[in-house]
């Protein structure tokens, strides 16, 4: 274990780690860093045909990026800020999607009045759910199960039957 690095240091040192993965797979991309705020950094990679990088549903993403953490993690001495990773703008892209997808959720929920579990998803897309319930009038939402099966159920505001969103989503 290293120093303690800061977060421009802990980014630099997942892009050098990112890069160098992108290099040894033999694929071409720009691998560059963005200060998100004052304890998060996020690992930009784009390119064409990074596919592979991503995976279904982002799981090779989520994956790559736990990588990422872990190897930043390794080389510092202290805590470590928010590391993220983004490949051709998937984040954004699968953000919008769900969110999409969740507004419709939510307004079959409070026309039928019934309540709907969704698919296991990953933590950061169940945030996305969760992140645009909140906004929605009438409707609330829960995590339940376990990882990796863990899934968000949307029911009509006061009907739900467990506790409100969960903060680790």
């Amino acid at each position: 274990m290293g120093e303690v690095l800061s977060l421009e240091e802990q980014g630099e040192s997942a892009r050098e780690f990112i890069e160098g993965l992108i290099d040894e797979i033999g694929l071409e991309a720009e691998v560059t860093l963005r200060l998100v705020d004052g304890e998060t950094v996020e690992v930009v990679v784009e390119g064409q045909e990074l596919g592979i990088l991503v995976g279904r549903g982002g799981a090779t993403l989520g994956a790559l990026q736990e990588l990422a953490r872990t190897v930043v993690q390794s080389r510092t001495a202290g805590p470590t800020d928010r590391i993220l990773v983004d490949v051709a703008g998937y984040r954004a892209k699968r953000s919008e999607a769900l969110q999409r997808f969740t507004r419709q959720v939510a307004e079959d929920v409070i026309s039928s009045g019934n309540e709907q579990a969704l698919e296991p998803m990953l933590a950061p897309d169940r945030k996305v759910v969760h992140d645009t319930v909140a906004e929605i009038e009438g409707v609330e939402t829960r995590s339940e199960g376990e990882e990796p099966r863990r899934y968000v159920v949307v029911s009509a505001r006061g009907a739900s039957s467990g506790p409100a969103s969960d903060s680790d989503d």
